[in-house]
C-alpha cells in the first residue's frame, strides 16, 4: 500500500510540474509540404508575453490570420506581424520552412534573422537576392535594403535573443547525409523547449547528430525543466529507408527517444514529456497511419501533441 501511494505522489509530482506552463506556442504552420497555407512555422514566446520568435518561417499571414479567427490573438495581423514576432530563426533554407518569410518581408519590421551559416547562405545567395525577390538582408546583392540583420547562431554558447528574455543554443542536424539542418534550444527563466528543423535518424543518416543532441538534453529532462520536443515525423512506417529523403517515421522517432531516455538513466525519465509531432505530410492518409502508429508504440508514455494551425498550446 505504501509502495502504490508513493507511486501515485510521484505521478502527481510529474503531472503537475509539466502542468506549470513556461512557454506558449502559436503553431502558424503544421504541415511538411504542399499545403503552402500551412507549411512549418511556431510562434514561442514565454507565458504571459507577447515576446514571440518564430521557429521556421514556411507561412507566417494565413498562419496569424487563422490564430485571429480561432481567437488566439485579438489584435490584428499587422500587430502580430510588425510587434509581437521578435525575429525569425530557419532551420535550413528548404521553401517550407522559409517561405512565408520572403513573401511577407515587404510588410514586416527590422529584426533579426537567426540561423547558422549554411542557411543564412541560402538566404543571402538564392532568396533575398534582387534576382529572386528583393534583398531585405543586411547583406548581399546591392542594393542591401537592411531590413533584416543576419545573426550567426553559436553552437557552443547559448546567446541572447534581442527584443527578448529569451537565450537560445543552436545544434546541426543531419537531413539527407551531406545536407544539413537546426535544432534550437530555446531558455526562458530556467526552463527549454527543442526545437528540430527536419532531421533524419541517426541510424539512416550514419550519423551521431541526434545522439549528441540527447545527450545533451538529458540533464534537463532528469531536472524537469525541459518542457517539450518539437520533432518532426514525415512519413509513416510504410515509407522505405531509400525514399525518406532525411525525414522520420514513427518506428524511427521512437527509436531516438530510446536513444533519449538511455542518456536519462530512468527507465521513466519521458514519462509525461510533451513531444509535438511536426511536419506530417499531408498525402492521402498519411497524417492519420502516422498518429495511430505513434499512439500505438509509445512505451515511454511521451505527452503526443500534434498541433492544429492557429491553436496555442501551453508548455
Amino acid at each position: 500500500m505504501t509502495r502504490l501511494i508513493s507511486s501515485a505522489i510521484i505521478i502527481l509530482i510529474v503531472e503537475f510540474t509539466y502542468a506549470q506552463s513556461s512557454f506558449q506556442v502559436v503553431p502558424l504552420g503544421v504541415k511538411g509540404g504542399s499545403d503552402e497555407s500551412n507549411l512549418s512555422a511556431y510562434m514561442i514566446a514565454p507565458a504571459n508575453s507577447n515576446e514571440y520568435i518564430c521557429l521556421d518561417a514556411g507561412t507566417i499571414h494565413a498562419g496569424i490570420e487563422k490564430a485571429i479567427a480561432s481567437k488566439t490573438f485579438d489584435v490584428s495581423a499587422s500587430v502580430v506581424l510588425k510587434q509581437y514576432i521578435k525575429g525569425y530563426f530557419i532551420s535550413h533554407g528548404h521553401l517550407d520552412h522559409s517561405a512565408g518569410l520572403i513573401i511577407n518581408s515587404p510588410d514586416d519590421t527590422a529584426k533579426n534573422i537567426y540561423a547558422l551559416p549554411f542557411v543564412l547562405d541560402v538566404l543571402k545567395e538564392k532568396y533575398f537576392s534582387w534576382k529572386s525577390w528583393a534583398n531585405f538582408g543586411d547583406e548581399g546583392e546591392s542594393p542591401a535594403l537592411k531590413k533584416y540583420h543576419y545573426s550567426v547562431l553559436d553552437t557552443l554558447n547559448e546567446m541572447k535573443i534581442a527584443n527578448t528574455s529569451m537565450t537560445v543554443r543552436a545544434f546541426v542536424l543531419s537531413h539527407s547525409s551531406p545536407y544539413q539542418s537546426s535544432a534550437f534550444l530555446v531558455k526562458a527563466g530556467e526552463n527549454y523547449i527543442l526545437y528540430l528543423g527536419d532531421t533524419g535518424s541517426d541510424v539512416i543518416e550514419h550519423s551521431d547528430r541526434l545522439g549528441r543532441l540527447w545527450q545533451f538534453i538529458a540533464p534537463l529532462i532528469k531536472e524537469k525543466r525541459l518542457k517539450g520536443i518539437f520533432i518532426e515525423n514525415s512519413f509513416p512506417d510504410e515509407q522505405p529507408d531509400k525514399q525518406l529523403f532525411g525525414h522520420l517515421t514513427p518506428h524511427l522517432l521512437m527509436n531516438e527517444m530510446k536513444a533519449l531516455n538511455s542518456f536519462c538513466g530512468n527507465a521513466d525519465a519521458l514519462n509525461g514529456l510533451p513531444v509535438i509531432i511536426t511536419h506530417m505530410k499531408p498525402v492521402s492518409n498519411n497524417e492519420e497511419k502516422i498518429k495511430q502508429q505513434l499512439q500505438g508504440n509509445n512505451p515511454f508514455k511521451l505527452k503526443l501533441i500534434f498541433p492544429e494551425q492557429g491553436q496555442k498550446i501551453n508548455l
